[in-house]
């Protein structure tokens, strides 16, 4: 068994596309529309699906805006320097919601951002990470 993949839904898929493309540099993998469903499937990520996990973009075509409930946690995102990471982010204006930094009670480095529906998603710095 492995992990294959995490679904979002998204109101706007172009506009999480554009956040998980060029913001987070993922590559679009496998895009389809299934028009008689009324919704579109994206598959974004750093490698391809046979390699590792990705994220599913699920966009239904009638539906602009989802609530995330309390729930839901975040994604996680190993980066080589999260500070540097935050930076290029912010320069591609996405938000950071918290800086890069030591975490609470650890010396492992995060940060978080937000992508387009809300959806948080960890970075953590890849030197001198705990387990």
């Amino acid at each position: 068994m492995r992990l294959l993949h995490t679904m979002l839904r998204v109101g706007n898929l172009d506009r999480s596309l554009m956040f998980y493309t060029e913001t987070l540099g993922m590559r679009l993998l496998r895009r389809k529309d299934y028009p008689e469903g009324r919704f579109t499937l994206a598959f974004v990520g750093y490698q391809d699906e046979s390699d590792g996990a990705v994220i599913e973009l699920t966009h239904n075509w009638d539906t602009d805006r989802y609530e995330i409930g309390t729930g839901y946690g975040h994604i996680a995102i190993e980066v080589e320097d999260a500070y540097d990471t935050c930076a290029t982010i912010k320069a591609r204006g996405g938000l950071v919601v918290r800086e890069a930094g030591p975490m609470k009670h650890g010396t492992t480095v995060i940060a978080f951002v937000e992508d387009p529906d809300g959806y948080k998603i960890e970075l953590i710095q890849r030197s001198g990470r705990e387990d």
